[in-house]
């Protein structure tokens, strides 16, 4: 799953944040005790019904493959509920906040999850003993998704967001540019130009309401919005991604999109000829822009440097134990079969386009297939064989203040011009002065 509407759900996102850090304190699964710990049983232990919640293709996939697992484990009942996207968040805050209410197993977004470990310690089953086997299967990206602090495991990944630059192949010909060619963001940049020149179209579709552009680059670099604990929005990587996006907008090579569907729109007319991004917006393009077959091709990420990472992570969920269940060892049976389980993953990459976190699954031979619609390119494997690489960063509770503030710097140095290091050394004070953290510099 993606952060595709992040912007849309600045409101929710900030209020949930706001409600985490007021019950942190206590009440029901969010006092400071430490979350139960599961240890292994046997298979006369997994009986019994379990309820999921989840929303979209996850909720799809997890309701196909629900009847293999009650076959293989005759006397157990999964009921998978499609409780939306739009409020998930605010139904598992309350159910953390009150301590009642909450299924026995919930679909969580990586870093959503982080903020949640962070305010209610005790509301997720320390699953370490159980899932410490399966911790060199899977990057290590997603992996650092679903411990805490303490290095405690408390989730499974799911799916991953392993990105790239979806390109239109007719505009890069016509234009007379070699995607292979563009090995750093300052390459990206020319060939932009170049492209604009030979083309008239712009490069990119960036929202400037939202961040996930610059989040990306950021990753990319080794480092979220936080580092050790400190601030980290204003640091030299963060000023050299800040300083990429300033350079495309002042050279007129941005397609300004607020929204999804206005992000689609561009792409489906032609409007921009690039889009940095996850694995799963392949699926967006064959799903809305049928028509566009053959068009569109990949490569991996520009780097900062040469040398440097050519990718980052969008996006990405986990499935997640509550300290409410009454039957845990079911709960995480299923868990385990949905996701440490290459056959399933793979089901699920075919059927519902969800990116394997679990890197067995990348193996199969699905993966190897030349694609049509990308002009017989394998694109599963160019995403497979960055995934690997993909760096892992670091989460916090406050993940929702930090957005929140860093969208209004976005906007500010991609519409209005402002200078990229000093709106970043505004921002960071900010967030510091929100979340009582110092900056990292």
């Amino acid at each position: 799953m993606n952060r595709t509407r992040r912007s849309v759900l600045l409101a929710g996102a900030v209020a949930a944040a706001v409600a985490l850090s007021g019950c942190a304190a206590g009440g029901g699964s969010g006092g400071r005790k430490a979350a139960p710990s599961l240890a292994a049983g046997s298979n006369a232990d997994i009986k019994g019904d379990v309820t999921v919640w989840s929303w979209d293709v996850a909720a799809t996939a997890l309701k196909r493959l629900a009847p293999e697992f009650e076959k293989q484990h005759p006397g157990t009942k999964i009921n998978v509920v499609d409780i939306g996207y739009d409020n998930a968040y605010d139904k598992i805050t309350v159910g953390l906040k009150s301590g009642k209410g909450l299924p026995d197993i919930t679909t969580v977004e990586g870093p959503r999850f982080q903020s949640f470990l962070g305010s209610f310690p005790s509301g997720f089953y320390d699953l370490t003993s159980l899932a410490s086997k399966y911790k060199d299967q899977y990057n290590q990206a997603s992996w650092k998704t679903a411990t805490d602090e303490k290095g405690r495991t408390l989730a499974l990944p799911w799916d991953a967001g392993p990105c790239g630059v979806f390109y239109r192949r007719d505009l890069f010909q016509k234009a007379g540019v070699d995607p292979n060619s563009i090995t750093t963001w300052d390459d990206y940049v020319k060939a932009g130009e170049q492209v604009k020149a030979k083309t008239g179209t712009k490069f990119i579709t960036l929202d400037p309401a939202e961040d996930n552009t610059f989040l990306m680059m950021l990753q990319q670099q080794g480092q979220g919005y936080f580092k050790d604990g400190k601030v980290a929005v204003s640091t030299p990587q963060a000023v050299k991604a800040m300083t990429v996006l300033k350079q495309l907008s002042d050279k007129g090579l941005v397609d300004w999109a607020r929204g999804w569907d206005a992000t689609v729109t561009s792409s489906k007319t032609g409007k921009s000829a690039t889009t940095p991004q996850a694995a799963w917006w392949g699926g967006t393009l064959t799903g809305e822009m049928k028509e566009m077959s053959g068009k569109w091709g990949v490569f991996p990420l520009p780097a900062f440097e040469q040398g440097g990472a050519r990718t980052s992570n969008n996006g990405g969920s986990l499935l997640t134990v509550t300290s409410q269940t009454k039957n845990p060892r079911t709960a995480w049976a299923f868990t385990e079969f949905m996701l440490a389980n290459s056959a399933n993953q793979v089901s699920m990459l075919k059927n519902e386009g969800l990116f394997p976190a679990f890197l067995p699954a990348l193996k199969d031979p699905l993966v190897q297939q030349a694609d049509p619609y990308f002009g017989g390119q394998a694109v599963n494997k160019v995403f497979a064989d960055l995934l690997p690489t993909v760096p892992p960063i670091e989460y916090t509770k406050d993940g929702a203040k930090a957005t929140q503030l860093v969208w209004s710097a976005n906007a500010g140095v991609m519409l209005r011009g402002k200078d990229p290091k000093a709106t970043l050394d505004s921002t960071a004070k900010q967030i510091a002065s929100a979340t009582g953290r110092q900056t990292a510099g």
